[in-house]
């Protein structure tokens, strides 16, 4: 019989977290009147995460896992875990435990409600640097300014999903995913619940550099928005305009003034520098476009699968 609730968990190095996760989620739907699995994605792990997962499926047949051939990211775990969820209502958390299981009841009484999406606000972020906060601020409203969509400010993948918002996101085949903003684009009724996001349980935090950071927010901005393009367009009008303006003023100066500051190759090196970068900004924005056109041409799986545990077929992106 399938599952009323999936609740699924992408997990890369997690081995110290996954035991008290499955303890935690057990305490609290144990206490629901639904079914539920809890559906681990081992994203090509380098610790003893996979074997952590085979023993729970071993204790809890309710524990079901995936694990990658190797690292595909989190993104496309997340992708994996919705290929394979049964449930009626699927959850999206975290392995490390920085969204509380306990917040799951109130997620599923406001499904219950009729609404299809139920993301979790972050109120509080235990646990992170200055720097993180500030970025995770920033880049909110960024998106939120830039894009044609409307992203919900400071939630992240935190959310309880209708069957059919997941079959419409399942029907959605990008290589560059941005589950965030995937999930508003495809509309039906959406709301939030508050909570206080806790401290990773255990183990160090897998998201938390520039190098990462980065490339998450160029695919967030690519997908959903052609404001750089736009930007790319808009600095070469204005170069053009300071140009058209730069030759009348010489040609005024070389007729009317004589000014040695004119002279000399000091002008045309810095406006040859200038339209240079600017050009190569250009470019590098059009090739950011271009390269994920690329990667859909190329029309590769999102993942491999290398083994399961309590899933009786692979479907889905592979």
């Amino acid at each position: 019989m399938k599952p009323t609730i999936s609740i699924i968990a992408p997990v890369y190095n997690e081995e110290e977290v996954l035991g008290e996760l499955h303890r935690r989620v057990a305490e609290v739907m144990e206490r629901q009147p639904d079914s539920w699995e809890l559906l681990l994605v081992n994203d090509g792990s380098r610790d003893r995460s996979a074997e952590v997962i085979a023993q729970l499926h071993k204790k809890d047949s309710r524990v079901k896992g995936i694990s990658f051939s190797r690292n595909f990211g989190f993104q496309v775990a997340v992708t994996a875990g919705l290929d394979h969820a049964q449930g009626e209502a699927i959850i999206l958390t975290d392995a490390d435990l920085q969204d509380p299981p306990e917040v799951y009841p109130e997620m599923i009484a406001k499904w219950r409600e009729g609404n299809d999406v139920v993301y979790g606000i972050r109120q509080s972020r235990e646990g992170e640097t200055w720097f993180k906060l500030f970025t995770a601020k920033l880049f909110y409203r960024l998106i939120y300014r830039i894009t044609n969509i409307n992203i919900p400010l400071d939630t992240g993948d935190f959310r309880l999903m209708d069957r059919r918002v997941v079959d419409a996101i399942r029907r959605m085949p990008e290589r560059n995913r941005f589950l965030r903003g995937m999930v508003p684009w495809v509309g039906f009724k959406q709301t939030g619940v508050e909570f206080q996001r806790q401290a990773r349980y255990a183990g160090e935090a897998k998201f938390n550099s520039i190098r990462k950071m980065l490339p998450f927010a160029i695919d967030a901005i690519t997908s959903f928005s052609y404001f750089p393009l736009q930007l790319a367009t808009f600095f070469g009008f204005v170069c053009a305009a300071l140009s058209a303006l730069a030759i009348i003023v010489v040609i005024i100066v070389r007729l009317f003034l004589a000014t040695p500051w004119l002279e000399g190759q000091a002008t045309t090196l810095v406006s040859v520098l200038f339209l240079g970068g600017v050009q190569l900004i250009s470019l590098g924005i059009i090739g950011e476009y271009l390269g994920r056109i690329y990667d859909e041409v190329k029309g590769r799986p999102l993942y491999l699968v290398d083994k399961t545990w309590g899933i009786d077929s692979v479907n889905g992106n592979q």
